[in-house]
């Protein structure tokens, strides 16, 4: 399964999500390939310090991140895409339709994981507990997926 997240810029939340995503992915053994891509990501981009630091405390090195700006091709070959909001969501479904929910939606929490740019550690630090929590339950979803195949 290719599984793709999104957010705006491709510095902090989808590429901590993904990252805390690969890691669960590993631990669980899943069978999933991971990318991450931003609706205005500028080619390039380093993760955020913030990003960087927060992503420390879960073992995890975000120094080799680069922005990626949501393309088609990503949108064709990815099997679930995952948006922070619903307003990303709103953007990419007419094109990517059947696939794609916000992570909140797919984990069946409530809500947006809401952005830690420009903010302190504090706020990128929550914003990565909000997201492992949620990837958590994706990633039970995905097993209990494929238990049932």
């Amino acid at each position: 399964m290719n599984v793709l997240f999104v957010c705006t810029g491709n510095t902090c939340r989808s590429p901590m999500a993904a990252a805390l995503f690969n890691k669960i992915a590993v631990e669980r053994n899943l069978d999933v390939r991971i990318e991450s891509a931003g609706l205005f990501a500028v080619e390039g981009e380093p993760a955020s310090s913030e990003a960087v630091i927060a992503m420390k405390k879960y073992g995890i090195d975000l120094l080799g991140h680069h922005a990626q700006p949501i393309n088609t091709e990503l949108l064709e070959k990815s099997d679930l895409i995952l948006t922070m909001t619903a307003a990303h969501k709103m953007v990419l479904e007419p094109s990517a339709q059947g696939k794609t929910f916000t992570l909140c939606e797919y984990a069946g929490i409530d809500g947006d994981i809401d952005d830690p740019y420009g903010g302190d550690a504090e706020e990128y630090e929550n914003c990565a507990q909000q997201l492992y929590a949620a990837l958590e339950r994706v990633a039970d979803k995905i097993e209990a997926g494929k238990n049932n195949a």
